[in-house]
């Protein structure tokens, strides 16, 4: 737990003692379902995960429990890596595209009308 003045962490890794590393729930703060969700689809197309699934504890609190479950002795930390990865990639992909037709759209209402 974070001291008086001192940050909160942002991840946390639960795990049980002498517990799998393939199993897995990290808590996730101040975040909600737009990022849950998200990450969960994200993380699920990979090949080596069994199961990922998140909760949020209570409405009130802008956290996410996340649990990841992996094959082949895959420890969960490297699908999370990966979907947060790929969905800032897939992110950063949509927002240029967005960027690129407001651009155009701004250029086509400069020019005069014939």
């Amino acid at each position: 737990m974070a001291a008086e003045g001192e940050k909160k962490p942002v991840l946390e890794m639960v795990q049980a003692d002498g517990g799998d590393e393939g199993c897995v729930t990290f808590v996730l703060h101040n975040e909600d379902h737009t990022l849950g969700n998200s990450l969960r689809y994200m993380i699920m197309k990979t090949v080596d995960v069994d199961f990922c699934g998140y909760t949020i504890t209570h409405p009130s609190e802008s956290k996410i429990n996340f649990r990841i479950q992996t094959r082949g002795g895959v420890p969960a930390t490297e699908p999370l890596r990966r979907g947060l990865r790929d969905l800032t990639e897939v992110s950063q992909h949509v927002l240029n595209t967005f960027q690129a037709r407001v651009n155009e759209f701004k250029e086509r209402q400069e020019q005069p009308m014939d």
